[in-house]
């Protein structure tokens, strides 16, 4: 499928007519402090539904991160970017303006760096007693490694999650940092920034949320605590039905190289896989009374062989859309052409970058195409001003060099 086929206007995400396309969070405001991973992921899921945030960097790139155009820094989209001198007292007041203004905060520093900037909460709550300020870090404002470094593997090597990711007889596998910094980071703070701000409404009081990566992470395997404490879950990898210790859930390769995934994991829906490749292959393995009788690994051995027979297409049009629990594993580059993700619109593009489109929908309220993400500084002037700041003021700023419209490098 050709790319420009991919979504490019906003009212593919319109499902009534004469609708404002604003989002379902039009009206709340947001100040983000800068930074990478969990942050900015929160920030753009907001921004992606309708809120107002706007992003202060730094006057100096601080090389955190993984380097990159600033087009290509996809979390950073939706919202513009105002850069502002927080070692400057001025500018430190310039930015106490701007959350005076808003619903919340979100700044994702080792705990302590807000209070030494002179935006910490006590300060922040006495300016804005409605503001809910949201704290997003590794392990936490408080407990005996707060105050350690650590990024996403770490948290939830810690929570409990990390060793349970693997096959039987290998080392945790690594997962990409979307458990830690995603689920168990972005996620749950962009749920505590708005559970706040319902309550601020009812209250008229904001107050603080501590999202800790280690906590999030733990709380997304509470199902397998659960299990664990019933006897259904073991501490062995590879073993439990759900982390490639069941033979009906797991990826198979095929003759092309490529995988295929299978995840019948109710009786009913086994029956519907083992019947469908027992009618197209005619193998005798695959007759009810043989393949009960098959233990958990024959049967795998069975799939194996059978999937690495043919090309992952031939599987395709055989298994995609029955209720055998049937998938093709998709790469990035596979994911945006495929036919179902097309017809829902699952990524756009923009600025020629092909990308995930805003989640979750909303039939009444839906979300706007996303913006190309900011140069650092670039919205500088117009985002001050239209969070209030007069002209001449942004102007006596620019000059003084509390703000600027573009990054300096770092030496």
């Amino acid at each position: 499928m050709p790319v420009h086929r991919l979504a490019k206007d906003v009212s593919v995400f319109s499902r009534e007519s004469g609708e404002s396309i604003l989002g379902p969070l039009a009206g709340i405001r947001i100040v983000e402090f800068g930074g990478i991973g969990p942050g900015p992921m929160c920030a753009m899921l907001l921004a992606d539904l309708g809120a107002d945030v706007i992003r202060i960097d730094r006057p100096v790139a601080s090389g955190l991160g993984v380097g990159r155009p600033a087009k290509f820094d996809l979390l950073n989209r939706s919202r513009p970017s105002v850069i502002i001198d927080l070692k400057r007292p001025a500018g430190v007041s310039l930015a106490l303006g701007l959350i005076e203004k808003a619903d919340a905060l979100i700044e994702g520093h080792r705990p302590g760096t807000m209070e030494r900037i002179g935006l910490g909460p006590d300060v922040c709550t006495a300016a804005n007693a409605r503001l809910v300020y949201g704290r997003m870090t590794g392990w936490g404002q408080s407990g005996a490694l707060s105050s350690s470094a650590g990024h996403d593997l770490n948290y939830i090597a810690l929570s409990g999650a990390l060793h349970s990711f693997g096959r039987k007889h290998q080392p945790p596998t690594p997962p990409l940092n979307v458990v830690g910094d995603f689920g168990g980071g972005a996620l749950y703070l962009a749920v505590g920034l708005l559970s706040g701000i319902l309550n601020a409404r009812e209250t008229g009081r904001g107050q603080v949320v501590d999202a800790a990566m280690v906590d999030g992470s733990a709380s997304l395997m509470t199902a397998f605590y659960g299990l664990r404490a019933c006897g259904q879950f073991s501490d062995v990898r590879g073993t439990n039905v759900t982390d490639s210790g069941a033979y009906y859930w797991d990826a198979y390769e095929c003759a092309d190289g490529k995988f295929v995934s299978v995840a019948p994991i109710e009786p009913k829906f086994r029956v519907e896989l083992i019947k469908k490749l027992r009618d197209y292959t005619g193998d005798p393995r695959f007759e009810e009374l043989t393949w009960a009788a098959l233990n958990n690994e024959d049967a795998r051995s069975v799939l194996r062989q059978t999937f690495a027979s043919r090309s992952r297409s031939v599987w395709c049009d055989l298994l995609e859309g029955s209720d055998a629990c049937f998938a093709p594993v998709l790469s990035l580059e596979e994911a945006p052409l495929h036919e179902h993700n097309r017809a829902r619109h699952t990524f756009v593009e923009v600025d020629g970058i092909i990308q995930p489109a805003p989640a979750p929908r909303f039939s009444r309220t839906p979300a706007a195409l996303p913006t190309a993400p900011d140069e650092p500084g670039a919205s500088t002037r117009i985002a001050l001003e239209r969070w209030g700041i007069a002209h001449e003021d942004v102007l006596r700023f620019e000059a003084q060099g509390v703000v600027s419209t573009a990054q300096k490098p770092r030496d």
